[in-house]
């Protein structure tokens, strides 16, 4: 299983720190891997796109129950996921920034698209 930890004594663990390098590897297109966060920038036209964009994340973290970071700046909002408990990326946020991605191509689809 690509991206996943593994310890030999518990097989793979979807809440145990992931390498840098396997970050790197597994990581989803647009999203950057860097001081032990995933990260992702969406632009926006105005501050309330952000904000409102930035709604939707709230509502599907708590849907997940993995909850990022959210900065909302002027015409970005910067989405970063990193497992406090694990001091850093693990599947878990890997799996929440592919969720994140399916929810805007589905808005997309739709044609609400919201970044």
């Amino acid at each position: 299983m690509p991206g996943m930890a593994y310890d030999p004594r518990i097989g793979y663990d979807s809440a145990r720190k992931l390498t840098d390098g396997d970050v790197l590897q597994a990581k989803p297109d647009g999203w950057w891997g860097d001081s032990g966060k995933l990260y992702r920038d969406y632009p926006f036209q105005n501050f309330m796109e952000g904000v409102n964009f930035a709604v939707r994340v709230a509502q599907q973290a708590e849907e997940r129950g993995h909850h990022p970071d959210i900065h909302i700046h002027y015409h970005y909002v910067r989405v970063n996921y990193y497992t406090h408990d694990a001091g850093g990326v693990t599947q878990l946020d890997l799996d929440a920034a592919r969720a994140l991605d399916a929810l805007l191509a589905a808005d997309a689809a739709s044609g609400n698209e919201q970044a």
